[in-house]
């Protein structure tokens, strides 16, 4: 009999980031037979991932188009994942998050009866229009998967409330920590691998880096001008320098164009790599973010997150103290900002505080449940 063959699909680069450990642990557990589908929902953004994890798609469906709508996103997701589908007829297939990739990977396999596993289950905010539309797109995934790979317990009790069979959560972890350091590991071995970010280390030495990170759709427009300003203010101060890869949707870039300029302690730079972003994280003092990955990915480096949202999938980071919700009003991130700056206690409680998204060996895990689901 041929192997179980178990097909990982995903399009952006936090799925690829999430995903590239658990694609490495099916490949060493023996007995799958494992394929990749990338819908390139992010072309360059998942390149520099997969380039990094040594990962060639067996598939590329190179769908985005400039100024798609989510409309015409999504069936053109639909459509073409169901003629991957169709073609590799795998056993189980696997999605990660939150994103339309995951959403329309889980529903063209529902539509073929084929079982799913969702990596990254159970994260919810509660509004289903914050964040827009990743809450939505995880909670279609929930009812269609049959393992549930939770990582918090806080996760694994959502999904417990939304009737969802006990048996078949696993908390295992989350797998953006295991490639952290595994790339962590990476870099400490060839500091070449992130060396583009010397002349910025040395342009701020002396000074306390925050580093900043924005893309959310939610955020567009008044919000994202708060952020703008806010970012401005906070590099008015002498003793701070900001570095801020830029997402290149021009609802971010326009703004930031127009209300930050060219400061001297604001570096703009286009996004970075995984390395170079890692290294980052290690060089910033605080992490200004309206991204959910890396309020989970700073407190594993002990850098407090403030994030620029008014609700989180996350809570555990909250309830921990690793993270801090400040929305978008500029009077309030600047406040946060400076209070971490300003007083040392402030600072140490968060980060210190307990990072409780695993502890590097989430992969491993579902690799482990998948297997055993083919009676491996």
């Amino acid at each position: 009999m041929s192997a179980p063959k178990v097909l990982v699909v995903f399009g952006t680069r936090p799925e690829a980031i999430k995903l590239f450990p658990v694609v490495q642990a099916l490949e060493a557990h023996g007995g799958l037979t494992v394929r990749t589908c990338v819908t390139a929902q992010h072309r360059g953004l998942l390149d520099q991932v997969l380039g990094i994890a040594g990962i060639v798609p067996n598939m590329d469906l190179d769908l985005m188009t400039p100024g798609q709508s989510l409309d015409e996103l999504t069936a053109r997701l639909l459509t073409g994942l169901g003629k991957v589908l169709d073609a590799e007829k795998p056993d189980r297939v696997l999605v990660q998050g939150d994103t339309a990739t995951a959403m329309v990977g889980a529903l063209a396999a529902y539509y073929r009866k084929i079982p799913v596993g969702h990596v990254e289950a159970g994260l919810r905010s509660g509004d289903i229009y914050q964040p827009w539309p990743e809450e939505v797109n995880r909670r279609i995934v929930a009812p269609i998967a049959d393992q549930h790979f939770a990582p918090t317990e806080t996760a694994a009790e959502a999904l417990r409330r939304e009737n969802v069979d006990a048996a078949s959560i696993h908390v295992t972890g989350n797998t953006v920590i295991d490639a952290l350091h595994a790339t962590r590991a990476r870099i400490a071995a060839n500091p070449s691998l992130a060396a583009g970010l010397d002349t910025i280390a040395e342009r701020f030495a002396g000074k306390r880096l925050v580093l900043v990170t924005t893309h959310r759709r939610e955020n567009f427009g008044d919000g994202m001008a708060g952020i703008a300003d806010a970012i401005a203010r906070i590099a008015a101060r002498p003793d701070t320098a900001i570095l801020f890869p830029m997402h290149p949707n021009p609802n971010v870039v326009s703004v930031m164009d127009r209300v930050l300029g060219d400061r001297p302690n604001i570096c703009r730079v286009d996004p970075l790599d995984y390395p170079h972003f890692i290294r980052a994280l290690g060089l910033a003092e605080i992490v200004l973010s309206d991204s959910g990955g890396v309020q989970e990915e700073a407190p594993a480096l002990g850098k407090p997150v403030l994030v620029m949202r008014e609700t989180t999938e996350r809570p555990e980071g909250v309830a921990a103290g690793t993270a801090k919700l400040v929305g978008t009003d500029p009077d309030r991130i600047v406040s946060e900002i400076s209070t971490l700056l300003d007083v040392p206690q402030a600072y140490s409680a968060m980060a210190r505080a307990h990072n409780p998204f695993g502890d590097g060996h989430a992969a491993e895990r579902i690799a482990g449940i998948v297997a055993h689901g083919f009676g491996l």
